[in-house]
């Protein structure tokens, strides 16, 4: 499976991709980051967003597209800016019609830390280890993107079965209460 994962923002974007060999194994795919002028019109920033998120989902192919759930931040034009940035991937995804996760960072920190309270460097540290690699991503806006897809790995896909396995147990329930139904009614 391959995860895209988008730390939204409205001046930097991170991007990562993280690919699952085998049961346990993430190999990095690929990593970038989007920057948009502070100066130029928000429509044109958000423009240039679209533009080149969708030249990743283009090329990359991602199975699922992970990215950070906005909840709350100190700073109201902060957090704006990165809803926006979040539903331009969102729209993208839609569009293309791969699935979407939305993880706190809460979640990735502790997907990734094994601690939802983990600091930054913390959760570089872990994403250099866990992808093998030989230095950690800069700027932290990638470090976070690969850590969202990461999440998505190992959160993700259980959090996948698990509403499988509920989906199934509601039809098998659906289908025994109609079973009884019949019969009763006989």
């Amino acid at each position: 499976m391959r995860v895209l994962g988008i730390d939204p923002g409205l001046t930097r974007c991170g991007l990562g991709v993280v690919e699952s060999r085998g049961s346990q194994i993430l190999t990095m795919i690929e990593v970038g980051m989007i920057r948009t002028n502070v100066d130029a019109p928000l429509e044109m920033r958000l423009l240039q967003l679209e533009r080149e998120i969708s030249e990743w989902i283009i090329r990359i192919h991602p199975d699922v597209i992970a990215v950070e759930r906005v909840f709350s931040q100190l700073n109201v034009r902060t957090a704006m800016a990165t809803g926006q940035a979040a539903g331009v991937a969102l729209l993208l995804a839609a569009k293309a019609g791969i699935p979407v996760a939305m993880h706190t960072p809460s979640e990735v920190k502790a997907a990734v830390t094994g601690s939802g309270r983990a600091d930054k460097k913390q959760v570089a540290l872990m994403v250099q280890k866990l992808l093998r690699l030989d230095s950690i991503p800069k700027p932290v806006d990638t470090t976070d993107a690969l850590a969202l897809a990461i999440c998505h790995h190992w959160r993700g896909m259980g959090d996948s079965k698990i509403q499988a396995a509920l989906k199934l147990e509601q039809t098998r329930l659906a289908t025994r209460s109609a079973h009884v139904s019949r019969v009763a009614t006989k």
